[in-house]
């Protein structure tokens, strides 16, 4: 069966058959349409025809989708939520510090600049809570600030805090109108409400996530290499899958998460540079993961640093750094063994000693 889909209930009935499914890209279709007209007709007659033809003749050129365990869709349905949440609390931080640039600048530079707390931590948000003007700020008591620390789940130096917050959330500023502040109050206290819930849903996705993801069999080895931890080795496998015969070896993984470079050759042009199209997720995940890598172990600092030194800038040398340990990955999960950074970065371990 060929679809234009990998997801949603009628692949999961056909999957459910015993069928083989074949997920192809709406684009790759409309291609291969071309080859049997120029004229842009479309129908849904057509579109099964074409579907039909790319199996029959080109099969061998397509994937079918991988048969992932129910335990790893089910991962796979968490993490990519859980990734979603945590870019739309990014989406709803951005849009309320946006708001107070523009009226209420004191409490960005008291929970940015001298506490460095930002204005997505708890204690922030509850302050603002009873705090979302200026005008509000200026009646506010050490106390009420302490009690609303309390409430925010801090429990150590609340005094002093209250007593430098209060101090900043008065220091002199420019301000808006009377009326005009007030109805940015009531606009930052409805954005406040959208952070909030995204907060508490990328709590509780998170949570769920790690603990789908601890009963997995594959979760040893994956979280036994550097920077990859419940969240991140969530989505790691929830985009690779638990299908040992996806991909055919090292290489393909690589081509599939955008790691590995592209090469474009026309006569006596060849470029080489990095992919675009790939699996957006996993080179999001990637990313994390090598910049965490390289900040916690020795020997992946020292393939980055070398890769600098070599010329590449951070984002080439970062790409080159997940390459390398998505490969590592590839073939641990194959062996069923965990990550021993002394194989892994054997150049490296050899050259600090």
């Amino acid at each position: 069966m060929a679809i234009e889909t990998p997801r949603g209930l009628l692949v999961a009935a056909l999957r459910a058959t015993g069928r083989a499914v074949y997920a192809i890209n709406p684009l790759a279709v409309a291609r291969y349409r071309e080859r049997h007209s120029v004229a842009r007709s479309k129908s849904d007659h057509t579109d099964a025809m074409t579907l039909a033809h790319m199996l029959r003749v080109d099969a061998h050129l397509h994937r079918q989708l991988p048969k992932d365990s129910e335990l790893c869709q089910a991962i796979a349905v968490l993490a990519r939520a859980h990734q979603d949440a945590i870019w739309a609390r990014t989406k709803a931080h951005n849009q309320l510090r946006s708001v107070l640039r523009e009226f209420y600048p004191a409490f960005l530079d008291a929970f940015t600049g001298r506490f460095a707390l930002g204005i997505s931590s708890p204690e922030a948000r509850a302050v603002l809570r009873i705090a979302p003007t200026p005008a509000a700020a200026a009646k506010l008591s050490v106390s009420r600030i302490a009690a609303a620390l309390r409430r925010a789940g801090r429990s150590r130096n609340i005094d002093p805090t209250a007593v430098e917050l209060k101090a900043a959330l008065r220091t002199p500023q420019l301000r808006q109108r009377l009326l005009v502040e007030t109805a940015m109050g009531r606009q930052t206290l409805a954005l406040l409400a959208a952070l909030d819930t995204a907060c508490a849903v990328v709590v509780d996705l998170g949570q769920a996530a790690a603990e789908a993801f601890q009963q997995h069999p594959d979760y040893a080895v994956i979280t036994s290499f550097p920077g990859l931890a419940d969240s991140t080795g969530a989505r790691v496998l929830a985009e690779i899958g638990d299908d040992r015969s996806r991909f055919v070896d090292a290489r393909a993984l690589k081509a599939y998460a955008g790691s590995a470079p592209v090469t474009r050759a026309s006569g006596r042009s060849i470029s080489i540079s990095h992919r675009r199209v790939k699996n957006d997720r996993l080179a999001n995940t990637g990313w994390v993961w090598a910049f965490a890598a390289a900040t916690h172990c020795e020997p992946a600092r020292l393939h980055y640093r070398r890769r600098r030194e070599h010329g590449d800038r951070h984002a080439a040398a970062n790409r080159h750094l997940f390459n390398k340990l998505l490969g590592q990955l590839y073939h641990c999960l194959q062996q069923g063994s965990v990550f021993d950074e002394t194989k892994a970065f054997s150049q490296m371990v050899d050259a600090a000693a």
